[in-house]
């Protein structure tokens, strides 16, 4: 937590931090001055005096307001601020993940960690600028004034605050563990809800709805009975927290009434003397919260660290510092493996084992293999989504491992085996990458991919809108789409994973005859 916090401004902190003093110093003092109105001006009919400790009181509270207000306004500001900086740190640091670093964590996880357990840690952060510092300073500065207006009606607290602070650490030890475990089923409840809304077509092929609803509901339960049973507890507090400080409230009545009766205390004194009980009570009942909070945001601080501080293995993809370009002369390109071995993480067997083979432009290479055989991953390592475990592979004799990722990928085309389009325009996903493209190159791409006609039959053509993961359009669809948006790019090397696998015989025919007509420009893999 601590180490999150030092991303926080310290302007904007500090600001937040005086402004809460400026607050509960004017709490504070008002007390006085209301018991200074009822004893020397109520008591004895004092209008003059009423009047200029009423102009007092309202000066007094009209800065407890504005500090209120511009604390809110810094502790907002920079606890949103924190959570931004967070969310695009986290979103940094997982582009650079390699694809088994990214396994690592799932989908589902990294989720979370960018949206719920960021909100965790703003929400304590914002706590902090406001309660954390607003709650210990009332607490001590109300226990002070009020001993020195009656030190003998201050020894109720010693009753009461160990009695309260029993009360604390009794939730405090029953609710954190079930906070830590709510937050790896709420990983559960996504991981579950993500997978079967993106396998919805398969649940129904399969008529296993029903399955699937049980299954469901199974992790939803178990996240409602923790939720439930921690949220019991929490709220258990508050009314045994009421009757503390309503039982408080009669005990210093009675005794306050007693000393009133035999004139060793005022009026005016006494409603002082309780309108600190309440701010010492009230106080140690958010110092509760922020105990009950803090843990879980913890929590939730550890988990994103999980992610920020994962250092750079040799798995890693994170460039190393070096002014090293794959450079390409005319239409010249040449791809080279060398002795090139890879391991999955955590496996035993080599997935990649001694390969080596040479391309060149003009040349068309195919990798044949059966299921698992390791096509998707050798065809994956020429972008560098994964690190070689052993060997090299060069690009016109640049060792692509020494080379930024930037610079490697401007001159690879991509086609994966899953097509994916974006939500937009036909445009903008063919824009992709390469983002001044002209529509007449968008169109010639288009015509290679076998795509340009059912485009131009599209009422808008590439103004058509394009729905998330591109479900408005057929599986063979989205591959000639896929292809075209990496035709568009015009790189040096095409690669294409299985990527005409949707595609029918004579569709499949006329794109790779078309692709050979601009073979001799790229390399085609």
């Amino acid at each position: 937590m601590i180490k999150l916090a030092k991303r926080m401004s310290f302007f904007s902190t500090l600001a937040a931090i005086i402004f809460m003093a400026l607050q509960v110093v004017t709490n504070l003092y008002l007390p006085s001055l209301t018991s200074a109105i009822i004893n020397k001006g109520v008591a004895k009919g004092n209008i003059p005096y009423i009047w200029s400790i009423g102009f007092w009181m309202i000066g007094f509270s009209f800065i407890s307001i504005i500090a209120s207000i511009a604390n809110t306004f810094f502790a907002t500001r920079e606890s949103q601020r924190l959570g931004k900086n967070l969310r695009f740190a986290i979103y940094q640091k997982i582009e650079n993940l390699s694809n088994d670093e990214f396994d690592k964590f799932g989908t589902a996880s990294l989720i979370t960690r960018t949206t719920n357990d960021v909100t965790q840690v703003q929400l304590v952060m914002q706590m902090f600028l406001r309660l954390m510092i607003m709650a210990p300073i009332t607490l001590v500065g109300a226990i002070i004034l009020a001993y020195l207006n009656n030190h003998q009606l201050t020894k109720i607290f010693i009753v009461v605050l160990p009695v309260m602070i029993v009360v604390v650490g009794g939730v405090i030890y029953f609710a954190v563990p079930l906070f830590k475990s709510i937050q790896k089923k709420t990983d559960r409840l996504n991981l579950v809800f993500r997978e079967e809304l993106t396998g919805v077509r398969v649940i129904r092929a399969f008529d296993k709805e029903s399955y699937e609803e049980k299954r469901f509901d199974n992790v939803n339960r178990d996240y409602t009975q923790t939720a439930i049973k921690v949220n019991t507890i929490v709220a258990l507090m508050m009314p045994m927290m009421t009757l503390i400080i309503s039982g408080t409230n009669i005990a210093i009545s009675w005794l306050g009434g007693h000393y009133i009766a035999n004139k060793r205390m005022e009026v005016g004194n006494l409603v002082a003397f309780m309108t600190y009980a309440v701010q010492i009570l009230f106080s140690f009942m958010m110092l509760t919260m922020i105990f009950i909070l803090v843990p879980s945001a913890q929590a939730s601080a550890e988990r994103i660290n999980e992610v920020l501080d994962m250092k750079s293995s040799k798995r890693s993809i994170i460039d190393k510092p070096t002014n090293k370009k794959i450079m390409f002369k005319g239409e010249k390109a040449s791809l080279l493996f060398e002795h090139v071995y890879y391991r999955y993480l955590g496996a035993e067997k080599l997935a990649l084992d001694d390969i080596n083979f040479t391309a060149t432009s003009g040349s068309m290479v195919a990798i044949i293999g059966g299921t698992g055989s390791g096509k998707t991953t050798l065809i994956n390592l020429i972008p560098r989504f994964y690190n070689l475990e052993k060997g090299k592979i060069l690009i016109n004799g640049e060792d692509i491992a020494t080379v930024p990722q930037h610079n490697l990928r401007d001159h690879v085309g991509f086609v994966p085996q899953q097509a994916v389009l974006f939500s937009g325009t036909i445009r903008e996903n063919m824009q992709y990458g390469a983002f001044n493209a002209t529509d007449e190159e968008i169109w010639k791409a288009l015509e290679i991919a076998q795509a340009k006609d059912f485009i131009s039959e599209m009422p808008h053509g590439l103004d058509s809108h394009v729905e998330q993961g591109g479900n408005n359009f057929s599986g063979g669809q989205k591959q000639r789409l896929a292809i075209a948006r990496a035709l568009v790019k015009k790189a040096d090397i095409y690669v294409f994973d299985d990527s005409f696998s949707a595609l029918d015989f004579n569709t499949d025919d006329k794109l790779r005859s078309a692709l050979k007509k601009i073979l001799m420009k790229p390399l085609l893999f």
